[in-house]
Parts: structure tokens; C-alpha cells; sequence
């Protein structure tokens, strides 16, 4: 008889859990409200294939060299186009630079403040003329972009961009004026960029 009175005093009391399911239901929705959601965007590099070039490699090298002070295009060889940073003026001479360098304007945070690509670089003279080596080897998508360490990021991708692809107004067959409220298209230029630092 003892034991099993013993035994019946011995269960386990059960366990009361509503006030921890009333806790979760008032904290699961301010924690879903009170959340950042970020988005995060890449940047996808299609690589050219090998070295050895393919049957469809049409012979051409291009190369885009972005240095501080000006943006070249190359052609493995020899420079086929220059185009000067567009913060420096003729006049400056090479005095003025190095003084510009030491006045670096800074955010409240103490971070230096980059300026738009489009502000440093004349990225529409970049694009019209890649394009104009696009209309002469349609079947090249392959460029290189060299850069020098002291160049921003910023201004590497804001490069990138205008390498791969521009928005062209369609021109209409009968060579009338394109119309001004047209949807501009995008057109692929050389998407399979390969990186690398500048000579």
C-alpha cells in the first residue's frame, strides 16, 4: 500500500506555459514590425573565357584604365582614346593636384565624402565611344578594366556600368529626328569584364 501512494505523489506536476505563449505572441509581431530589412545588390562578373581565345574572339583586346587623374582607352598596344578627369582644369598644372589630395573634404562621420562617378569622369564621351567600337566588332563582349589602388570604389563600379551597357534612343529608319518621348533601349556592350591593376 505504501508504495504505491509513494508512487502516485511522486508524478511529475505538469508544466503551465501559457504565460511563455503570451510572451511570444506579443513579441513575435514587434520584432517582425521593428525589423531593417535589407537588400543587398551584386554585381555579377560573367569572366571572359581562357586565355587561348575562342573561335568567336574577334582579334581585339580593349582595355579601360581609370586612373586618378584621367580614363584611357587601350587596346592592349597603344591608347585610342583619353579623356581628362573632369575636376581638373588646364590651367591647374601638376601643383594643384597634390594640394587637392591634402584638402580632402570629409561627412560627420570622418569618412571621406567620394563624388558621383559622372562627376570625376566624363562617362557620355566613355560611352559614346564604346559604342562606336561596338558597331565596329558587334561579336566582341569581352574588356578589361585596369584600375590604380588609389581610385574609389564608388567610381569602379560607377566604370562598370557604363562598360556594360548604355541606353540608346531608337533612331527611326526613315532618318527623320528620333522621337523626344521615346523609351530609350538598352544596348549590350562588353558585359564580360575581367579586372586587373593599372600599368
Amino acid at each position: 500500500m505504501r508504495s504505491r501512494r509513494h508512487s502516485r505523489a511522486k508524478e511529475a506536476p505538469e508544466l503551465d506555459i501559457t504565460a511563455f505563449l503570451n510572451l511570444m505572441v506579443v513579441l513575435v509581431p514587434f520584432l517582425l514590425v521593428s525589423a531593417v530589412f535589407s537588400r543587398v545588390t551584386i554585381l555579377e562578373l560573367n569572366m571572359p573565357s581562357g586565355a587561348g581565345g575562342g573561335a568567336d574572339d574577334p582579334g581585339v583586346s580593349l582595355e579601360v584604365v581609370v586612373r586618378k587623374e584621367v580614363l584611357e582607352i587601350s587596346d592592349g598596344d597603344k591608347v585610342i582614346a583619353r579623356f581628362p578627369n573632369l575636376n581638373q582644369s588646364e590651367e591647374q598644372g601638376d601643383a594643384a593636384p597634390a594640394a587637392d589630395a591634402a584638402q580632402v573634404s570629409v561627412d560627420e562621420n570622418g569618412l571621406p565624402i567620394v563624388p558621383p562617378t559622372e562627376e570625376v569622369y566624363d562617362l557620355v564621351k566613355l560611352r559614346e565611344t564604346l559604342m562606336r567600337i561596338k558597331e565596329s566588332y558587334p561579336d566582341k563582349t569581352d574588356s578589361t578594366l585596369l584600375m590604380e589602388p588609389d581610385v574609389a570604389y564608388e567610381h569602379l563600379v560607377g566604370i562598370m556600368d557604363t562598360v556594360r551597357s548604355a541606353d540608346v534612343v531608337p533612331v527611326p529608319e526613315d532618318g527623320s529626328a528620333p522621337d523626344p518621348d521615346a523609351v530609350p533601349e538598352r544596348m549590350e556592350l562588353f558585359p564580360d569584364i575581367s579586372l586587373g591593376d593599372a600599368p
